[in-house]
């Protein structure tokens, strides 16, 4: 905006090459033009003081922009090669792990219970799609993957047919399922425990492949119900 307004107070120093007079569109499209490129010629600066604002403002902006340009794609570059390159650390040495897929409540309490119970935690893999939920399983030392544990390209990744078992707890019955079945279509013989919330999902559950399905509030009001029970 700045240099478009000192731009335009000088506009008598620029010469349109086409028609000889500059207008408020020709000083808002040279602005632009030079901002982003070189300019085209068609229209010039042509006193002192508009080749100096050109010199000491126009083109600061222009490589400004360029590096800001140039940063992103480069960095869009070296995530895409560091990823590639994670995900080969992790695949290295993977046989019979565990694969959380789903790190909120009761995938973070599953996978703590089993660092607890003395599994390694590089042979705990956790799965989601959001950054906080894998920030959180890398502070347990699990291998991480950020994404969508549904796409056969990831299990892939985290070789699921050598893997040990398979949690499922995605926080909705549906992504739950789904997931379920692409890993059932890669691993067959795996063994995969699934969270479902509605009980009318349980045998969906079950046959989309799970070998056991738990449904946490059934499991509470057994539960519950035991601790009431006559001696």
């Amino acid at each position: 905006m700045s240099a478009f307004l000192l731009l335009w107070i000088d506009r008598d120093g620029l010469r349109d090459n086409i028609d000889g007079a500059v207008s408020f569109a020709d000083t808002l499209y040279f602005t632009m033009i030079t901002v982003t490129t070189v300019g085209y010629g068609d229209i010039v600066p042509v006193t002192e003081k508009a080749r100096l604002i050109d010199a000491f403002l126009l083109t600061p902006i222009r490589l400004f922009i360029w590096l800001i340009f140039l940063g992103t794609a480069f960095e869009l570059l070296f995530k895409r090669v560091w990823e590639r390159m994670r995900m080969a650390r992790i695949q290295e040495g993977l046989e019979g792990h565990v694969v959380v897929a789903g790190f909120g409540k009761n995938g973070s309490t599953t996978a703590a219970h089993l660092l607890g119970s003395g599994l390694a935690a590089e042979k705990l893999v956790v799965i989601d799609c959001d950054e906080v939920a894998c920030v959180a399983a890398r502070e347990l030392g699990a291998a991480v993957i950020q994404g969508d544990a549904s796409r056969d390209e990831l299990l892939e990744a985290v070789r699921i047919r050598a893997a040990q078992r398979m949690i499922i707890s995605a926080g909705r019955d549906d992504t739950s399922i789904l997931i379920a079945l692409s890993a059932r279509k890669l691993a067959p013989a795996l063994h995969i425990a699934i969270t479902i919330r509605n009980e009318d999902n349980e045998d969906i559950a079950g046959a989309a492949g799970a070998s056991l399905v738990v449904n946490p509030v059934t499991v509470t009001a057994a539960l519950l119900a035991e601790g009431m029970a006559p001696a």
